[in-house]
């Protein structure tokens, strides 16, 4: 039997966890996060900081800090096979304080939104595997295991689930989570290397190769890392250096050189949103409510926005029992999601589909993207994420 009741329990300590515990303890309530594993993953995973995603973490007085220590990126290229320009897409003249796509890799965000979440005088309750969910109209129990060993309830008076792709939280209160897979697997790898296009010190721009053999994105990172993200139909479990050589070798340009492959894995996407963001006192929020293709770089940012908001929310549902901002919360929330992943996954068919007239339809796109300014305007924005506002 449950003996102590908690305002919100979080289930989950990546960036959207950390995120809405932050954010809820600025405002006052205090929650309990939880995460499975022992030690925070210390690895770059996503690595691009969208604009409105530094807005919305604004209050929390952490966006300057991330700036410093990122790498503000101006604009993006598109780029054919060999190097030529097809199109631009700038961020430098966005309506915002922050007119740039921020190069800071996942570790880092998280290391800094852990900071600021002790500073609230808060903390992350590890390894703890949350069991199961049972909900009342008044509270949802939470049976789970801690250090491996103790089963304990905890009730608590909502719950949130921001335990990604394979959330026990949304399978426990039975949410569907609608869409599919691709079949194509994703080379990620962060590299020391020679990059002909720019220095690394005056590094401000993404480059992204379009060609026959799929997508390639470069991007510098702190600390002199370039990140390579390249689309391959079967990619090895840890690319290597060769395996990286001949991405850039057989993609980009002439003149690339890796030296050395600091970090590398492979992995899969899906494109899938879940039907609803509620079930009673439960919520969820991030990738265990929308995953999509990384194209755009907006899964983290997104997640990072659903937890902001959901926090607002949350405070006044706590405070005065009126839950119709949650209502509105979650009807914003999933018109977005459905955006994002509808767009990301144009975006990732037309650059992979096998169909002999792709290529056409790409270098259209594309030239219409590089000659009419609105067009290029209108995908930074919607990259950007600030017409989320």
């Amino acid at each position: 039997m449950a003996t102590r009741m908690e305002d919100v329990i979080i289930v989950g300590a990546g960036p959207t966890g950390l995120a809405l515990a932050a954010e809820l303890r600025r405002l006052g309530i205090t929650p309990m996060l939880f995460d499975r594993v022992t030690e925070g993953a210390n690895t770059s995973r996503a690595t691009v900081v969208h604009a409105r995603t530094l807005e919305v973490l604004e209050p929390l007085g952490i966006s300057d800090t991330m700036v410093a220590r990122g790498i503000p990126l101006r604009a993006g290229n598109m780029r054919a096979k060999g190097g030529t320009i097809k199109a631009t897409i700038a961020f430098d003249e966005l309506p915002t304080k922050y007119p740039f796509a921020l190069a800071l890799p996942q570790n880092l965000t998280e290391e800094i939104l852990v900071t600021k979440l002790r500073d609230l005088g808060a903390s992350i309750h590890r390894p703890i595997e949350v069991n199961s969910l049972t909900q009342t109209a008044d509270c949802v129990t939470v049976t789970y295991t801690a250090a491996g060993t103790l089963v304990q309830d905890l009730c608590a008076r909502w719950v949130v689930g921001c335990d990604g792709l394979h959330s026990t939280v949304r399978q426990a209160a039975g949410i569907a989570f609608t869409g599919g897979d691709y079949e194509e697997s994703f080379v990620l790898a962060d590299v020391e290397m020679d990059w002909p296009l720019s220095p690394h010190a005056t590094a401000n721009m993404l480059e992204m190769f379009l060609g026959d053999e799929g997508i390639t994105l470069i991007a510098p990172l702190p600390n002199n890392i370039w990140r390579i993200i390249a689309t391959q139909e079967d990619a090895p479990k840890n690319p290597t250096v060769n395996d990286c050589q001949r991405i850039l070798d057989t993609r980009t340009i002439p003149g690339a050189k890796v030296q050395r492959v600091v970090w590398s894995s492979r992995f899969r996407i899906q494109h899938r949103v879940a039907r609803k963001l509620r079930q009673g006192r439960v919520l969820i929020a991030g990738d265990a409510a929308h995953v999509h293709s990384p194209a755009g770089g907006q899964g983290m940012n997104t997640g990072i926005q659903d937890a902001v908001s959901l926090a607002s929310a949350l405070a006044t549902a706590l405070r005065t029992g009126d839950e119709s901002e949650l209502a509105s919360w979650e009807e914003k929330r999933l018109k977005i999601a459905h955006s994002v992943v509808n767009t990301t996954d144009k975006m990732t068919k037309l650059a992979l589909s096998q169909n002999p007239l792709t290529p056409l339809l790409r270098e259209a796109i594309l030239g219409l993207a590089g000659h009419v300014p609105a067009m290029g305007q209108a995908m930074a924005r919607r990259m950007s994420e600030i017409d989320n506002r």
